[in-house]
């Protein structure tokens, strides 16, 4: 892929600046599933002595989320809830995820929402208004730690982040009404722990400089208390720019579109520390095929935190998947290669504009004219987006069929 020009660099980084969500929608969902947790812990709550724990995971847990293309779409909150105090022993996932539905179920009627929590096979959706722009998917589990750990030990694996992981529901295998040890698993937590150290010393030197900003504010805080999505690093942003990138390429035929966590997953194993997004973005479409293994049958891509779990299965059984994969990383590589070595943004805008969208990339042309009031969006911080009013939340009637979770990234 050829060097990127200066003036590439620049195009390539107001391009991941406009697909940032802001950090309103972030909060949104902050306070989305912290009260869903608040009810769960509630004095009348059937699962209360179940030390239930609601965290958010996916997109937003990595900060990779990006802007929907229209104002139909809608922001897709993926969320966790534990049962700390049970095991696998304890009950089936049918009961697992009927308490913590009944659960959501009457969350629902307190606040006042008319439309009815729907089930899919993993989760319970919570579907708000289409003013707010966004559902949250909760999806109930419990802790799986010590299983986890033997059964990594017992095949001489990486049990590094094993503390963390989780049983899952899924009411389309076999064993989901029975009582029973073999649970889907799940690691949410672990992967966001992996995920942040892929993004190496650039995420703790940006860390650093956000809670400068925050403490010239007057704001007190530790960095312990700045989440991963305040933290914008060439990583999270190369990947933000590559979902877009497949959303386009991919909008008529959502079936076989590569999923989040391949793209995630094999662009962190590829992110090698550059200090810029489109360098980034160069070392990561040149390598992360090669980080994609094949043992003479499938394809393997290892969840880095369960190397027994392979994000590619589907692609042995849906080989239209592994080809639609391969298409889009070639289609990738030379569209962003053709803006690598243009020095004029207009030209860089209508190479671009079919990939990711003329209406994204006709703002981008646009802040860098002359003409451009120095509070464009390409200059807009952190700052100036967490200071946005958050969304009222209200609900609709109208009815929505839930879809599977994409996964967790």
């Amino acid at each position: 892929m050829a060097i990127l020009t200066d003036q590439a660099e620049q195009y390539i980084e107001a391009l991941a600046t406009e697909l940032e969500i802001p950090a309103s929608r972030y909060q949104q969902a902050e306070t989305s599933y912290n009260s869903i947790g608040e009810w769960l812990h509630r004095a009348e709550s059937s699962v209360r002595d179940y030390a239930p724990d609601v965290f958010v995971q996916g997109s937003f847990r990595l900060g990779t989320a990006i802007k929907p293309q229209s104002a139909s779409e809608e922001y897709d909150i993926d969320c966790a809830c534990s049962l700390t105090a049970l095991s696998k022993s304890d009950l089936s996932q049918a009961n697992l995820k009927a308490l913590i539905g009944d659960e959501i179920k009457l969350y629902r009627k307190s606040k006042g929402i008319t439309k009815k929590v729907h089930e899919s096979r993993r989760c319970w959706r919570l579907e708000y208004a289409d003013g707010a722009q966004f559902h949250v998917d909760i999806v109930p589990c419990v802790p799986n730690a010590f299983d986890q750990r033997m059964l990594l030990e017992s095949q001489n694996l990486d049990t590094a982040f094993a503390d963390t992981a989780v049983a899952i529901t899924d009411n389309e295998v076999a064993e989901y009404t029975f009582i029973t040890s073999d649970w889907p698993r799940s690691n949410p937590r672990g992967y966001a722990q992996w995920f942040e150290s892929r993004m190496g010393d650039v995420f703790f030197r940006q860390r650093e400089r956000v809670l400068k900003e925050m403490r010239a504010q007057g704001i007190t805080a530790s960095v312990e208390d700045i989440p991963t999505y305040r933290v914008r690093t060439p990583l999270q942003r190369s990947i933000m720019l590559l979902k877009r990138h497949r959303d386009m390429m991919f909008a008529d035929n959502p079936t076989d579109k590569p999923i989040s966590i391949i793209i995630s997953t094999l662009a962190a194993h590829a992110y090698n520390g550059e200090e810029t997004i489109g360098s980034a973005l160069v070392s990561i479409l040149r390598r992360m095929d090669g980080y994609i293994e094949h043992d003479g049958e499938k394809y393997i891509i290892r969840n880095p935190t369960d190397a027994l779990e392979n994000f590619a299965d589907k692609w042995h059984e849906y080989p239209e998947r592994a080809e639609a994969f391969f298409t889009w990383l070639r289609r990738a590589r030379v569209d962003f290669e053709s803006v690598g070595s243009l020095v004029d943004y207009d030209r860089m805008s209508e190479s671009l504009a079919p990939r990711v969208g003329r209406d994204l990339t006709t703002r981008v042309s646009d802040s860098f004219r002359p003409s451009r009031p120095k509070s464009s969006t390409l200059l807009r911080g952190a700052t100036a987006a967490s200071a946005a009013a958050l969304p009222e939340v209200s609900f609709s009637d109208s009815p929505r069929v839930p879809k599977k979770p994409d996964g967790f990234a």
